[in-house]
């Protein structure tokens, strides 16, 4: 592409400067010889008055020879013999000066009595007819040098040709950079197309270039985005749903831990692991090759009643609860609350926070779940009395797993953030007054986001339900790095 513009640039100039510079050039060689011819006519003038005085040889000769084509032997006087005098003797005819015209283009001149311009050896000559006193018509012979007639002709041709090349050469050179500007976004969309096909989702265009192009890559940064961000949702959904799977199998945890010993037993627990291994290996190969991606997203309208889906959530792991000999709590849900959470995400993130209690402390711990609704959002306080957190802003972080927990992909909390984060709030974790961990979750019903004057509110409604926060975080016995998965 971009020769091809070089060559239809160099094949235009080249005709736009034919058809100007011969033409000019042809102009020019008109005008020199016009000029030529012009002084000619101007020098025959100027022997014109001498020759209606006199006709004498003498008196011509002395006239020719002071002029300076005529000293220069460039200048010559044809006047014709007299007719015959009274006394019946005949004149003769005078030829002054250097003759170069034939005498039959001479005579043709004096009867026509135009001037003529006639070709001779090393030149031109012009015969210019002039009136004598006699009456008679002498005619003046000026010789013109054939170099005259083309001065600077052939500079006038060089200086035409120098700029018609410098013309072309400069067409060439801003064609190929037209060329380079409009071949290489076209390369680089190109490229970063074959990229993308090979799976190398970072891979952006720079919007540059003629308008075409830049809509171009405008158009294919936007469709690539749209790639990452659907594979992302795909994976993220894979992980979600893989995680959701991981509360019915706590369930069959707990339970094939209380079958007993035996063949069957050992081999139910057996599966049961494995299975909850193989969900693990699921979440986190979703986990690490997805990009990160904004919260979750809820359709205009969605919604449920956030008392309903706790006291549902609390009536299942309620019989687990009772089973393993926990003391359960549950406050703040005797009126409808209404959230901009989807039934089934809300669903998910209590799942995710009580199924960490279980995973994570032991059994016969205590737990409580209160809700406060201050009006313009709403606060879901998950507590528990086991060995707490040891570094909350770990466990906060996107992704983030602790070491030393077994089991933990790091995406609970990570589904219960985006939760909050999609209705403008936010998830944070502490010291419980039960002596374990205290998630917080601040669901906003307007899409504001909770500050610092809304933390302390936070410590009003702990205290509303009968609570109260220690001075200093309370130290039990149990593992040192139990985290949320």
């Amino acid at each position: 592409m971009r020769w091809a513009l070089v060559k239809v640039c160099l094949a235009v100039t080249a005709m736009v400067v034919i058809a100007f510079a011969v033409p000019l050039g042809l102009v020019i060689r008109e005008m020199a010889s016009d000029r030529a011819f012009s002084d000619a006519e101007r020098q025959a003038a100027m022997i014109a008055p001498a020759l209606s005085i006199t006709t004498d040889r003498e008196e011509l000769t002395r006239a020719v020879l002071s002029t300076e084509p005529g000293d220069r032997g460039r200048l010559a006087v044809h006047v014709p013999a007299p007719e015959k005098a009274a006394d019946g003797t005949e004149g003769e005819a005078l030829d002054i000066g250097t003759r170069r015209a034939s005498p039959k283009d001479v005579e043709t001149v004096r009867k026509a009595g135009r001037a003529s311009i006639t070709e001779v050896t090393d030149g031109f000559a012009l015969l210019q007819p002039t009136a004598l006193s006699t009456g008679d018509i002498a005619v003046v012979e000026v010789f013109v040098p054939e170099g005259e007639v083309s001065n600077g002709v052939a500079t006038a041709w060089l200086i035409l040709a120098g700029v018609g090349v410098a013309l072309i050469v400069g067409s060439v050179a801003v064609a190929d950079r037209l060329g380079v500007r409009m071949v290489q976004p076209a390369q680089r969309l190109a490229g970063a197309a074959h990229d993308l096909g090979e799976g190398r989702l970072g891979t952006r265009v720079p919007e540059e270039g003629p308008t075409e192009l830049r809509s171009a890559a405008v158009a294919f940064n936007s469709m690539a985005d749209q790639v990452v961000q659907l594979l992302a949702n795909e994976r993220e959904l894979a992980a979600d749903l893989s995680h959701r799977l991981r509360t019915p199998l706590t369930v069959l945890r707990l339970n094939a831990a209380s079958l007993g010993e035996g063949p069957a037993a050992d081999q139910t627990r057996a599966a049961v692991e494995q299975l909850e291994h193989e969900v693990d290996t699921i979440i986190r190969t979703a986990r690490e090759q997805r990009p990160q991606t904004q919260g979750v997203q809820t359709g205009a309208g969605a919604g449920c009643d956030a008392s309903e889906v706790i006291r549902e959530r609390m009536g299942f792991w309620s019989a687990l609860a009772e089973d393993e000999g926990r003391e359960v709590r549950l406050a703040g849900v005797d009126r409808t609350v209404r959230i901009p959470v989807a039934r089934p995400e809300l669903a998910a993130a209590l799942d995710a926070l009580l199924g960490n209690v279980f995973r994570h402390t032991p059994e016969g711990t205590a737990f409580a779940v209160d809700v406060h609704h201050s009006g313009d959002a709403v606060i879901v306080l998950v507590s528990d009395a086991g060995p707490g957190i040891t570094d909350p802003e770990a466990a906060l972080a996107r992704g983030a797993t602790n070491p030393g927990t077994v089991g933990s992909t790091g995406l609970g909390l990570d589904i219960v953030r985006r939760v909050a984060e999609s209705t403008g709030g936010d998830l944070r974790i502490g010291r419980s007054v039960l002596g374990g961990t205290e998630v917080r979750i601040w669901i906003g019903l307007h899409g504001t986001s909770p500050d610092r004057g809304r933390r302390g509110h936070g410590r009003r409604v702990a205290r509303r339900f009968g609570r109260r926060r220690p001075k200093e975080p309370r130290t039990t016995a149990g593992p040192a790095t139990s985290g949320p998965s």
